[in-house]
């Protein structure tokens, strides 16, 4: 991607960039910069939509992403930062969990609509 100097110039080299240009840059960013981090994790972070009037790139969030209490706080700081330093017409980012995850195998550390099973959590100390 092309830096520029001035911000004025940058508005006008985004309104000349067109939707897929836009979309090859957000998937190869999500791919080459979040995927590997988030895949520590067991999870992906997939594009869905980006929408030019809004600047809001629409993701799914697969694996232990899926559902994660932490996942709002990894999309903000992290991927929304990423995407929106990479790609300036990104302006915000929405997160769809994947509704297959639970049943391919997959649950969130945290789940965000129940208590954890501390049980499985805490550590026992070695007797």
């Amino acid at each position: 991607m092309i830096r520029l100097k001035s911000l004025e110039s940058q508005e006008h080299y985004s309104m000349e960039r067109g939707h897929d240009e836009i979309v090859k840059d957000i998937k190869t960013i999500l791919e080459e910069k979040v995927a590997p981090s988030v895949a520590a994790h067991n999870g992906a972070i997939s594009f869905i939509d980006f929408a030019m009037d809004t600047g809001t790139a629409t993701l799914k969030l697969s694996g232990s992403c899926s559902g994660c209490a932490m996942s709002k706080l990894t999309l903000q700081r992290g991927v929304e930062t990423t995407l929106r330093h990479y790609v300036p017409e990104v302006k915000n980012i929405i997160g769809e969990d994947d509704e297959e995850a639970k049943g391919q195998g997959y649950s969130p550390y945290f789940p965000k609509d129940k208590e954890p099973d501390w049980e499985k959590l805490v550590r026992k100390e070695d007797v």
